[in-house]
């Protein structure tokens, strides 16, 4: 199995394999996978077991995935499908049917996202896992199906991962810029900006540095989401707001947190201003910076008051 790549990486006829731990993680890389099909004009299905089909589809929709054409976007429950129940290949059958359908249909291919929790359901599902993916295999080679194969790292055991990691030609994770037990910080995906979790202190300020640097140079609107993260000290909040104060004019930083984070960042005089800014200065001057314009926008939102 190669190295793990960014979902951005995947290639038309590529079959791989997600392993998470952090649901809104998975559902980051989906709607990247899920929006770069729409890009190129494929069809697209994503078959659901966690979330229900409604709750899937607003999902997608809350991370900007917009757009699909009549027909160009299918989301159904795997139970819907046959994925629960069955063998092998009657769920190959179906998959392979869908696939001569988006070609009859004129795409120039047909994506595919599984949610794969169905395999621990109560059913031998599980233990058919390994015929279903070896069996998978032959529809990839017309070069016009991609797929995900999701596995949630907390429902399945370490074997069955280990098998999925294996029968999949590619694995997909979120570019990770540091990844402990204690602190998550990644790449997200959509909408673009950066993701962290955990507890966050000066001890990682460099791949927060990084990961802050490596946004505001591919995002003009760069989203920051410290929802699960659950402590930030002083020197990087600090950093945090002087990402913020510093960007250009014109450029945009959207911020959901928890509230103690949140808290912080507002002694630090990051506030939910939807307006300009006096651009390079903290409240209580804690730093300046007289070459910042004032032309920021700056969006600072509780996690809990999302919609």
């Amino acid at each position: 199995m190669s190295d793990p790549i960014t979902v951005d990486e995947l290639r038309p006829g590529d079959h791989a394999c997600l392993t998470y731990s952090d649901s809104d993680e998975r559902l980051d890389i989906v709607a990247a996978f899920v929006a770069d099909g729409l890009d190129r004009g494929d069809k697209i299905i994503c078959y659901t077991e966690e979330l229900s089909a409604d709750q899937m589809a607003a999902e997608l929709v809350s991370r900007e995935v917009t757009g699909a054409r009549d027909g160009q976007l299918i989301i159904a429950p795997s139970r819907d499908v046959g994925l629960v129940g069955v063998g092998a290949q009657p769920v190959v059958d179906v998959l392979g049917a869908e696939l001569a359908v988006s070609v009859e249909q004129g795409y120039p291919g047909l994506r595919v996202s599984a949610d794969m929790c169905w395999a621990v359901a109560p059913s031998p599902a599980a233990e058919r896992l390994a015929e279903f993916e070896t069996a998978l295999g032959s529809l990839f080679t017309s070069g016009k199906l991609t797929a995900i194969c999701e596995y949630d790292r907390d429902r399945f055991d370490p074997v069955t991962l280990s098998f999925a990691a294996r029968s999949h030609a590619k694995t997909v994770a979120a570019l990770a810029y540091h990844d402990d037990p204690v602190l998550r910080i990644c790449r997200q995906h959509r909408p673009p900006g950066v993701r962290i979790a955990g507890e966050l202190d000066f001890t990682h300020r460099d791949p927060l540095e990084q990961a802050l640097s490596e946004a505001v140079r591919l995002d003009r609107h760069l989203y920051l989401n410290l929802a699960k993260l659950h402590f930030i000290d002083v020197a990087c909040a600090t950093l945090v707001a002087k990402t913020a104060f510093s960007l250009p004019p014109g450029r945009t930083m959207t911020i959901v947190a928890s509230s103690m984070v949140a808290s912080v960042l507002r002694l630090l005089g990051v506030e939910d201003t939807g307006a300009s800014l006096t651009g390079g200065r903290l409240s209580g001057g804690s730093f300046s910076d007289g070459s910042v314009g004032g032309d920021v926008r700056l969006r600072l939102i509780e996690a809990d008051e999302r919609p």
